[in-house]
């Protein structure tokens, strides 16, 4: 049985997630409370046991809880088995999780599911995706709906992607940075692997603006915490069959087969088999 600390830190890490490196500089957005938000992934973790990082962005709005985001310390270790290995995985996220605007009916999670077989892997995949959930909406429904789906699996699993409806809502960045903190720190203080798919581009340049910025702070909130963390936004933003797949879509905020099949790419080619432990 192998176990894995979720407190390791690789210094060497991607300031903003795994994949290509790309430029550290990003814009900057005002989310409209007043504040200027602003993340760097490369923001160094203290190296006191016990003490407490700040999230970026911090300082509240009049009405918004100042709850900081929480120094993880976790409590529980993630294990996996010898042989063939139970492994419940759940999905939760918005409409990109499920896969909303494919034709085919896959989405990203069934090209990915598809892709991860084993013989030592017994894989039940479950996709919980809820068109325009926030990050709110997950915190307050991933563990009452994943528990019961890992119910008597001896591997528990847990992607999250989400982060567009908190813009959309008008969600504050550090009120959504924090949401995903919690999340993980929750879930990984149970002993659930945890992996993080982040915001894909739309065709709006300025909602593309404070999309870039969340990213940033999702990578950052990921990176803190040693949990891979795939950028999506960069590698897309100025992809042209991406582009033309939004354009076309209906809505053209979603992507068709093309696009998902991209971001199936994406995180399958960016620490997937690493997390799973597969080879």
């Amino acid at each position: 049985m192998t176990h894995v600390n979720h407190s390791s830190h690789d210094p060497a890490r991607p300031t903003f997630g795994a994949g290509p490196a790309y430029p550290s500089s990003h814009t900057r957005f005002d989310d409209g409370a007043g504040t200027r938000q602003a993340t760097s992934a490369s923001t160094a973790r203290s190296s006191e046991p016990g003490a407490r990082v700040a999230a970026a962005g911090e300082e509240s709005a009049p009405g918004e809880p100042s709850t900081p985001e929480p120094y993880f310390s976790p409590t529980a270790e993630f294990t996996v088995a010898g042989g063939v290995r139970d492994v419940g995985m759940v999905f939760v996220g918005a409409s990109t999780t499920a896969g909303y605007g494919d034709p085919k009916g896959l989405g990203w999670v069934g090209r990915v599911v598809a892709r991860t077989q084993h013989p030592d892997l017994d894989l039940t995949a479950y996709n919980l995706g809820i068109r325009g959930s926030t990050s709110g909406d997950v915190v307050a429904r991933w563990a009452g709906e994943a528990h019961p789906r890992w119910k008597g699996r001896s591997e528990r699993r847990l992607v999250l992607s989400f982060g567009t409806a908190d813009i959309r809502s008008g969600m504050t960045m550090a009120r959504s940075r924090l949401n995903l903190a919690n999340v993980v720190d929750e879930a990984t203080n149970a002993g659930i692997g945890v992996f993080v798919v982040g915001l894909t581009p739309s065709l709006d340049a300025e909602l593309n603006r404070r999309i870039e910025a969340l990213a940033e702070a999702q990578a950052d909130v990921c990176a803190r915490r040693g949990i891979t963390y795939v950028d999506c936004f960069r590698p897309l933003v100025s992809h042209d069959q991406w582009m033309a797949d939004l354009a076309a879509s209906p809505d053209r905020a979603h992507p068709g087969q093309a696009g998902y099949g991209l971001i199936a790419w994406l995180v399958l080619h960016n620490g997937w088999n690493e997390w799973i432990g597969i080879g």
